[in-house]
């Protein structure tokens, strides 16, 4: 008998008990980065979170496209302007936004799922008013923060076994108002709003580093408060803890800031005993059923 088939076979038999333990649990995952661009990685993606489903998992997909917003800007000649180091996003610019990430990006993740024999739905915070903004800065016009959330219609897709994949693109308080939010923002902003059981921040670093340099692989809220004042959580890191502080804050049971480079990241955050990121906990909440 081939080795493999066995080395399959035990594993499946070892991931038994997490499956169990995330039966009916509700996992918001963040994806975008490198593997976005990749169609070997979108497949191998799509195929975790189909596996995910499978086994009782309620996951939603709330994807980025930075990439993708910039090629097409450079295509359509739109110039971005940068107020302290943020893009401002202007009526032309919020256009690009909708269409690339609504259109292109949303539905070839819904497509990768379905490939993969899952079902899936694409959708954006407009729909439904899933997610309502106000201005995040008035400098940086149309980005969104979101105010009010309405997440009745990803409970009604978990009902039917449907995985939503969402854009991050809102509306506004008024009606004629669309909103380019952050990736991770609109990721938390769901997550919390849906009590989520774990929020998966998919990232191209390993997470975060502790003052030796080596990764943390579980911190509290107080952990990652301390770290920051320290300067040892700094850069582009601040912005995902500071996500995952708010989302523990609104009932999320946990948040984990994964490395998406690794092969089935997801898959091994949940179903194993061996992470690929760092999670910080909610001391609010108590930890899943073993």
């Amino acid at each position: 008998m081939n080795r493999d088939w066995i080395a399959t076979a035990r594993t499946l038999s070892e991931a038994l008990p997490f499956m169990q333990r995330y039966t009916g649990a509700i996992v918001v995952v963040k994806f975008g980065g490198n593997a976005m661009g990749d169609d070997a990685e979108m497949a191998a993606f799509a195929r975790d979170i189909v596996l995910m489903r499978q086994v009782g998992v309620n996951p939603v997909v709330v994807h980025g496209g930075g990439p993708m917003i910039n090629d097409m800007l450079k295509r359509l000649n739109i110039e971005s302007k940068f107020v302290r180091g943020k893009r401002v996003t202007d009526q032309a610019t919020v256009e690009v936004v909708e269409m690339v990430l609504t259109g292109l990006v949303n539905k070839r993740i819904v497509q990768a799922i379905m490939d993969e024999g899952g079902r899936a739905v694409g959708l954006s915070g407009k729909d439904d008013d899933l997610m309502v903004c106000e201005p995040d800065d008035p400098e940086l016009g149309f980005v969104g923060r979101p105010i009010e959330m309405n997440v009745q219609v990803l409970r009604d897709l978990f009902t039917a076994g449907i995985i939503p994949v969402v854009a991050p693109v809102a509306t506004g308080t008024e009606v004629t108002e669309t909103y380019n939010v952050n990736g991770d923002t609109a990721a938390g902003a769901i997550a919390g709003a849906l009590k989520a059981d774990r929020l998966l921040l998919l990232t191209d670093v390993q997470g975060v580093k502790g003052p030796d340099g080596e990764v943390v692989t579980e911190l509290s809220p107080d952990d990652v408060r301390k770290l920051t004042a320290e300067g040892v959580i700094a850069g582009g890191m601040i912005p995902k803890t500071e996500t995952a502080l708010k989302a523990i804050e609104e009932g999320v049971r946990a948040v984990v800031i994964i490395d998406g480079r690794v092969s089935n990241a997801c898959l091994l955050e949940l179903f194993t005993e061996h992470g690929s990121g760092s999670m910080i906990r909610s001391d609010n909440r108590p930890p899943l059923p073993k």
